[in-house]
């Protein structure tokens, strides 16, 4: 009993931390909760600035530390997104306006003003000669002014996380340079350091700002229609009162607020908040429609299929929510590396303010220039020490790919999806559903009466196929679907009534009565059995049938009339982004099907896949994936997510087509919309994010080693290094930013024209 109580005391809290400038400030906060009484594990997030605690520790104690440390916190509600919190502050667009609101960069300002005497004759014109006590004086209240709250922070790194964080290595560095006279030095690095990091704190907020837009393309409020005294009203509510089953209104212009299903009304949707499809797609009755979609020009009565936190939108924010919260392996090991880096320079530091003076007799202090002695060598070697830019180079890049991508319909379950996916070397395709449709269309139908060309409908065929539709109208299996369709297209669905006394013939056909007379619907070997065909059409019915297509025949009161054709056919997009992968030199793509070689091969050649691999059932999937896998390395299985659950979960990336629940849960990335377009576009996003994480990375550490060459030859200044560190701190945020629009989708249009030519 004492034990179940025990876990039910266990408990995971969420809470969103502002205050936040830099990722050592989200180091600090994690280390400072992590040793609270009962807390048992706590991760904190920079970018998403979401704290999780795992334990009994209650939250009031958690906010108490996480206030103690300086920051603002809320908790986050069961259920709730975290980009949907209490207290959230008004982004700043201007840098101007976002220094002046701080207290901390308010008091930076006015030390600048302060420091302009040392920093003009010490600094920039030393050859003047010009000195005096009070230039001194101006300086150290400059450094005190804007070092306050560095140092606040340092000291409660030091009492509460026990951590030697940056704010403790430039509070260091900057008393340091006072004790050794280098007064100009210290106020330079502290103001540098204050400004410095508010334009970090800028760039991230503004980052963040992006990513949490997603949670604006949910509406907060419906127009439900509720049946009152035979009447209906229009009630104005919360999405979240709306029940499945309720029917709402969404009026021109205006965005749909729930997942649902047309009842009446026909408009144009613009589902690129969902799909990332540029065009608009009609929508009338019995379609589908996502939240946050918008409608257009016409008024929908929609019929709600989810509820508010179960809908597509929802998902997407929890699932974008999610994915900023998991670390790629690259963003591991930097985090495992920054942890024993700054240790590291502080070791060395003190060496460099020791070995010289101990071993070679060289001055630890210089009386006449402070900055030739080796201690102050030593306190700059402590400003290299900061690991800002290091640390954050990478999340910056892969959140705000995961942003883009989100944007764009392709869904990312974490960074380390982001970066297998700039990996892989072959793609796997489930045919029926990804390559293709999914569902059979009417690809060919002819009247026996027809004395045109093959492929050329006439008269007597659009008869055939109004006669056949009739009938197909009171029929629910896929291919009267297809019937209906292709009917309503060619505009001949009205030319008869709906068929009576429908009847179906197992395994055989359908019957009914059309205005009087008695319509069949079968297959060939039921024509072959009791209706007589002409031979030609047989031999036909025989070459269609060799393709892999199904067909049905139409008879009149026992007389045949001709016969339709249908398949699954290839998605209009296969080819283009099939293409696209060549292009993008990937050139092992193998197409999985349990369709017999012949119908697979069919398929293959009009969608233009390197290998072909037919009969195979689920667990066949499965296998040849892992034998793909031993043969080209990291591989991607691309299907519709739900049968294709297994094969999707043995590769290295399992990439679910639509936007289904099933899709999202079983996929590590999922491409919102029915088309293998954004197939492309995933893979060079992924391939992007790396290579910014790779040149973010590599121009840190470069940056670092120029700088600490510099300090030890004695050519480099404190405040050298940390420009140095504000300013590579700033290019990474930017270099990582600017995922959040490049690579930019094509165009549905463009990428089939470029197919096509």
């Amino acid at each position: 009993m004492n034990d179940t109580l025990a876990i039910n005391e266990t408990t995971e809290r969420r809470f969103r931390v502002t205050g936040m400038d830099c990722a050592n400030c989200a180091a600090s906060i994690q280390t400072g909760v992590a040793r609270l009484a009962d807390v048992d594990a706590c991760e904190i997030n920079f970018t998403s600035e979401t704290l999780k605690v795992n334990g009994a520790a209650p939250a009031a104690a958690i906010v108490a530390r996480v206030e103690e440390l300086g920051y603002g916190i809320d908790e986050i509600e069961p259920g709730a997104q975290s980009g949907q919190p209490g207290r959230q502050p008004p982004v700043q667009h201007n840098f101007l306006h976002y220094m002046t609101s701080r207290r901390d960069t308010q008091l930076a300002l006015l030390a600048t003003l302060l420091l302009l005497p040392g920093l003009l004759f010490d600094e920039l014109l030393p050859g003047l000669g010009v000195s005096s006590p009070l230039i001194n004086l101006a300086s150290v209240a400059a450094m005190l002014l804007a070092g306050s709250s560095v140092m606040r922070n340092a000291w409660r790194s030091l009492r509460i996380a026990r951590q030697l964080n940056i704010s403790v290595l430039m509070s260091i560095a900057a008393i340091g340079a006072v004790i050794i006279g280098a007064y100009t030095e210290a106020a330079v690095v502290m103001v540098l350091f204050v400004i410095g990091e508010a334009l970090e704190g800028f760039t991230a907020e503004r980052a963040r700002s992006s990513i949490r837009s997603l949670m604006s393309l949910q509406p907060a409020e419906a127009i439900c229609l509720v049946p009152e005294d035979g009447r209906i009203i229009e009630l104005l509510v919360n999405v979240s009162a709306l029940n499945v089953g309720d029917r709402i209104l969404v009026k021109p212009g205006e965005r749909i607020p729930m997942d649902g299903r047309v009842v009446s009304g026909v408009s144009a949707v613009n589902q690129a908040p969902i799909t990332g499809e540029s065009r608009l797609i009609d929508k009338q009755a019995g379609a589908e429609v996502f939240a946050s979609s918008i409608n257009g020009e016409g008024a929908l009565e929609i019929e709600v299929t989810h509820l508010a936190e179960d809908n597509t939108i929802s998902r997407m924010i929890r699932m974008v929510e999610e994915a900023q919260e998991q670390r790629a392996p690259t963003q591991r090991f930097i985090d495992r590396f920054s942890q024993y880096y700054t240790p590291a320079v502080i070791v060395i530091a003190a060496l460099v303010a020791l070995i010289p003076t101990v071993v070679y007799g060289l001055p630890l202090v210089d009386a006449a220039d402070p900055t030739a002695g080796w201690l102050y060598r030593a306190l700059t070697l402590l400003v290299v020490a900061c690991p800002c830019a290091l640390v954050i180079s990478t999340p910056v890049a892969l959140v705000s790919a995961i942003s883009n991508g989100a944007r764009n319909g392709v869904l990312f379950k974490g960074g380390v999806h982001v970066e297998n996916l700039a990996k892989i070397k072959a793609i796997a395709f489930d045919k029926t559903g990804t390559l293709t449709n999914g569902a059979p269309s009417v690809v060919a139908y002819r009247s026996v009466d027809c004395i045109l060309p093959d492929q050329v409908a006439c008269d007597h065929c659009d008869d055939l196929l109004a006669l056949a539709s009739a009938v197909e109208r009171r029929a629910e299996h896929p291919l009267a679907r297809a019937v209906v369709h292709e009917a309503a297209v060619r505009g001949v669905s009205d030319l008869y009534p709906a068929a009576s006394g429908v009847a179906t013939l197992t395994g055989r056909g359908v019957t009914g009565e059309v205005s009087g007379q008695r319509i069949a619907i079968g297959s060939h070997s039921f024509f072959d059995q009791s209706i007589p065909h002409p031979s030609e059409h047989c031999d036909a019915l025989t070459a269609v049938d060799a393709q892999g297509y199904s067909t049905m025949l139409v008879s009149r009161n026992d007389s045949y009339q001709g016969y339709i054709a249908a398949a699954d056919t290839v998605r209009p997009s296969s080819r283009a982004a099939l293409a696209e992968l060549k292009r993008m030199g990937l050139h092992h793509l193998v197409m999985l099907t349990g369709d017999n070689a012949a119908t697979a091969q069919i398929v293959a050649d009009e969608v233009g896949v390197s290998e072909t691999l037919a009969n195979c059932l689920p667990e066949d999937k499965v296998d040849a994936v892992r034998t793909l896998q031993a043969r080209y390395g990291e591989i991607a299985m691309v299907g519709d997510g739900i049968n294709d659950a297994p094969a999707l979960a043995a590769s290295t990336v399992g990439i679910a087509i639509g936007n289904t629940a099933q899709a999202m849960e079983t996929a590590d990335v999922t491409l919102m919309r029915d088309s293998l377009l954004p197939l492309p576009f995933a893979i060079r996003l992924s391939r992007a994010a790396m290579r910014t994480v790779k040149v973010n990375v590599a121009f840190s550490l470069l940056v670092k080693f120029v700088v600490f060459v510099l300090v030890l030859a004695g050519t480099g200044t404190m405040w050298m290094a940390v420009l140095a560190d504000v300013g590579m701190s700033l290019l990474v945020t930017l270099n990582g930013m600017r995922l959040l629009r490049r690579p930019a989708f094509p165009a549905e249009s463009e990428s089939l024209h470029g197919a096509a030519t």
